[in-house]
């Protein structure tokens, strides 16, 4: 059981917290493929198309939840990433889309969907989505870049982030308002374990899309 000091800021709980579940997820076959560019413009066009039902959950409940107490201390349309991962997938399929079956996206979807009735729980997707791709995701931006020979943000629109062309002030000011959500302790462990869990939701898609190299 996580023991959580009362002064620990929500930041610093949910990053220290979940270390070892966030290395497990990024320690996948796939994803240690990707970030070596090794997978083709195949395999990453399944890998937008795998993604997108999440963030059409995560930005349709956002919406939903941006005036609520707490989640909608977070939710912010400069974060949105939908519009730009359909401009990519369109890219990488020549305008021809993509679509996937995918059991793992679906638990995913329908673990965000649930958080419509516990919104403290959106701010752990929320948190462990949009944080990530500012933050590991602009390396995977580059490599695919380096890789292809893109024109940015021609084919990698999904990690550029027009409106905040500084991830690192707005990842601090994203932390200092997770900081001030007003969250008991019993609530702040219960976004911990929701953190958690999402990696190992991201670690069951990974899964997916490593077979996936396996079978090709």
């Amino acid at each position: 059981m996580t023991t959580i000091a009362p002064d620990t800021p929500l930041s610093t709980l949910v990053r220290d917290g979940s270390k070892a579940e966030h290395e497990a997820a990024e320690g996948s076959s796939f994803m240690s493929e990707l970030l070596a560019g090794r997978i083709d413009a195949a395999g990453y066009a399944h890998y937008l198309a795998v993604l997108r039902p999440v963030y059409v959950a995560l930005e349709a409940v956002g919406r939903e939840l941006a005036d609520d107490p707490i989640a909608g201390g977070l939710v912010d349309p400069d974060l949105e990433r939908l519009a730009a991962l359909d401009a990519d997938l369109a890219f990488w399929t020549k305008g021809a889309g993509l679509a996937v079956i995918s059991p793992a996206a679906d638990a995913y979807v329908a673990r965000i969907e649930a958080t419509r009735a516990d919104p403290k729980l959106f701010v752990a997707h929320h948190y462990t989505r949009y944080l990530g791709d500012l933050s590991g995701g602009q390396a995977i931006g580059r490599i695919l870049a380096r890789t292809y020979a893109l024109e940015q943000p021609q084919g990698v629109q999904f990690y550029d982030f027009v409106a905040i062309p500084k991830p690192k002030p707005y990842k601090d000011d994203y932390r200092a308002r997770l900081d001030a959500l007003p969250l008991d302790e019993a609530e702040r462990a219960a976004v911990l374990a929701e953190v958690k869990d999402v990696f190992a939701l991201n670690g069951a898609l990974f899964a997916e899309l490593t077979e996936a190299l396996v079978r090709t």
